[in-house]
């Protein structure tokens, strides 16, 4: 059996593979904060599994994303080289938007006090201009332990070229206080830009503590539990690591939920044939979109937490599924700001007290109370009926809008749809439009709790022809967890002329990169047979100041320089005929795991065509009585015509008004705009 497991802002679900009789099963259980891992073995008990059956465990955790958006972790400190002190605080000059007049510069995750430097210098190419003074590492050892550090982040200038001296240091450090963590900046990047691998390892070094205990935690619950198998975990690249190498480098998990779905969008785009696919995961507490192009998920090493209008971010160096996420989930609170603007999120209700349906105590108004009021979901079907919920709490909590703006309750929760609608079409356009892409061209892949039910309205918006609503949507990121692999990515910096005279040299880099991501993963236990590598480059015009990134089929000088052209192109609307450099060198090393063949999980269709029930539902025209299905009784390839609405115990797909649905051969449901509509 393989299973996997994913904890949501207010849901943890459970997705399970019986390789014997092609099952699948799946099941829900309420997020357990702070003790996330009680979630998890809430939710196996409740699919009553035989532990000893599970042959293979993944599991998503937001454990480290929490704590840095919730600034709960480790007491840290930085040691840097003499000079670079103030590197957190400096920062960079950009800012989000160049006339706010409220922005701020928000404060460096360690405080100056806990800043530490140390004699010891690197030129841009790695070579020793002052040697570690290993006596001063030895005086800021015992400034530390007087300061009661936690952690630390090591980070020395130029180390990504030579990581000697932070090494020595990190060795110095564990002899003298063996029970603090120790994180070297070129252990998690060998990409230069200073301040970003110094943030880069302060945050890892802040979460470590936390991150280390919740995996030894939870490891030794499912061991007590009866799972004996190896235990993984995702990766914001969009593979997996196993339990003891995350919880070195546990930054690497700082996006584990979200990239689940994406990666499971791209093996069903495979087996139907669709490689242009646009993701959008509408959960609990926020909405996450990405784009697949070709059946490349694009990644990018330009993540920040906590960027907003007003700040500029905390940036993280590592590769990360390039998603875009938005506070519109369906906990996200409806509010009136200052201007007498309805707003929604960030703000969520999430698991407790959740949206005032609940009955839990929470009486503010969410994305899922206007669903209710409008009938878009089913009262007495909430979680496949095993969640009571109150529509009468929902009025209650929508009365305030209403009334300010003066129209009736319905049209108060249509018009929070509508906002939230909006809020994910353009989320959308910055994954797509923003980065050179025409909507049109590609399918939208929807799943989450809400994401089947705003797909229709967006796929309208955008003119996208196709909305694929995949099997178990509303626990679909851990599903698509049992579909990654191992993955491990290298990067490393070199500035070099693309000429042919360089080629041989870029091939050693490869070469040793290989080497080194080979010798890594064996250590970890993985089988070398099973290693394979993806190539790609850091490239740009001379003089130009970033980069595009350029997947390397074959080391040509010439093919490499055309397709930058192309890349460029796409992205910034011009080319240039100037004469293009390799800034960054990026190797992923992946295990091949045995594929999983999706048609042997196929759910049951119905025999025949039939509506569960009528109800009235409120879309854009008013009140309209609408056809209610059952999702496992629609018969395959069979078209309904909407309004309808095609329910099922996690989630609800809405088909509007002049569109159609159909389940296909794989047991998606595919909504498609009515022919003549």
């Amino acid at each position: 059996m393989k299973l996997a497991t994913d904890i949501g802002g207010t849901f943890t679900d459970l997705v399970y593979l019986d390789e014997e009789t092609g099952g699948i099963g799946t099941t829900k259980a309420s997020s357990t904060p702070p003790n996330f891992a009680q979630g998890i073995l809430d939710t196996i008990r409740k699919a009553d599994l035989g532990a000893d059956a599970v042959e293979h465990f993944v599991h998503g955790t937001t454990v480290v994303i929490n704590a840095l958006t919730e600034h709960k972790g480790a007491k840290t400190a930085l040691i840097t080289t003499r000079g670079f002190r103030d590197i957190l605080a400096i920062g960079r000059a950009n800012r989000p938007d160049l006339y706010n007049l409220r922005f701020t510069k928000q404060p460096a995750f360690v405080p100056r006090e806990h800043r530490y430097e140390v004699e010891e210098r690197l030129d841009y190419l790695g070579r020793v201009v002052t040697p570690l003074d290993e006596e001063g590492v030895r005086r800021t050892a015992e400034r530390l332990e007087v300061a009661g550090i936690e952690a630390v982040g090591i980070c020395f200038l130029h180390s990504y070229a030579n990581s000697d001296h932070e090494r020595r240091c990190a060795e110095l450090l564990g002899e003298l206080l063996p029970e603090v963590f120790i994180s070297i900046s070129s252990d998690i990047t060998k990409e230069w830009r200073e301040y970003e691998r110094s943030n880069t390892v302060v945050l890892n070094a802040f979460v470590q503590p936390v991150a280390s205990r919740y995996l030894d935690n939870l490891e030794t619950a499912l061991r007590e539990l009866g799972i004996g198998s190896e235990l993984h975990i995702m990766k914001s690249n969009g593979g997996t690591s196993t339990f003891d190498l995350s919880k070195a480098q546990p930054i690497h998990l700082i996006e584990s939920g979200p990239v689940g779905g994406v990666i499971g969008a791209r093996a069903f785009g495979e087996a139907l044939g669709e490689s242009n696919l646009i993701t959008m995961d509408v959960g609990g507490t926020t909405a996450k979109t990405s784009l697949i192009d070709d059946g490349v998920v694009k990644f990018t090493t330009e993540y920040r937490i906590e960027k907003d209008p007003h700040t500029s971010g905390y940036p993280i160096k590592i590769p990360v599924v390039d998603i875009v996420e938005i506070g519109a989930g369906g906990g996200s609170i409806a509010w009136i700001d200052e201007a007498q603007t309805l707003k929604i999120g960030p703000r969520s209700a999430g698991a407790v007290p959740g949206p005032a349906c609940y009955g839990q105590g929470g009486d503010r108004p969410t994305v899922t109370d206007a669903n209710l009021i409008l009938n878009r979901i089913n009262g007495e079907y909430f979680l496949g009926g095993e969640m009571e919920v109150d529509v009468e709490l929902s009025r209650s909590a929508y009365r305030p809008i209403a009334e300010h703006f003066g129209v009736s309750v319905e049209e108060a929760a249509l018009g929070v749809i509508r906002l939230a609608d909006a809020n994910l079409v353009n989320a959308i356009k910055l994954v797509s439009v923003r980065r050179g892409y025409d909507p049109r061209d590609f399918s939208l892949v929807a799943f989450g709790g809400g994401g089947p039910m705003h797909a229709a309205s967006l796929a309208r918006e955008l003119q996208i022809g196709k909305v694929i609503i995949p099997v178990t949507p509303g626990t679909f990121s851990a599903l698509g967890m049992l579909m990654t692999e191992p993955m491990q990515d290298f990067i490393r910096t070199r500035v070099l002329a693309n000429t042919p005279d360089a080629i041989p040299e870029v091939r050693a880099i490869y070469e040793a990169m290989r080497e080194e991501a080979r010798d890594r993963l064996i250590a970890a236990r993985y089988s070398a047979e099973r290693i394979a590598f993806q190539l790609y480059a850091d490239m740009r015009y001379l003089g130009q100041e970033h980069t595009v990134r350029v997947p390397v089929a074959e080391i040509d000088s010439a093919q490499l320089a055309e397709r930058f052209h192309k890349l460029h192109e796409q992205t910034y609307t011009f080319r240039l005929d100037s004469p293009t450099e390799f800034v960054n060198f990026h190797t992923t090393a992946l295990v091949a795991q045995d594929p999983i063949d999706l048609s042997r999980y196929v759910p049951k269709a119905g025999a025949r065509l039939e509506a569960k029930g009528r109800r009235e539902v409120y879309f854009d025209g008013g009140w309209l009585d609408t056809a209610i299905y059952e999702r496992e009784s629609l018969p395959a390839r069979e078209r309904v015509a909407g309004p309808c609405i095609i329910e099922e115990p996690t989630t609800t797909t809405v088909v509007h008004p002049g569109m159609e649905a159909y389940l296909d051969e794989f047991g998606n449901i595919i909504t498609e705009t009515r022919k003549g509509a």
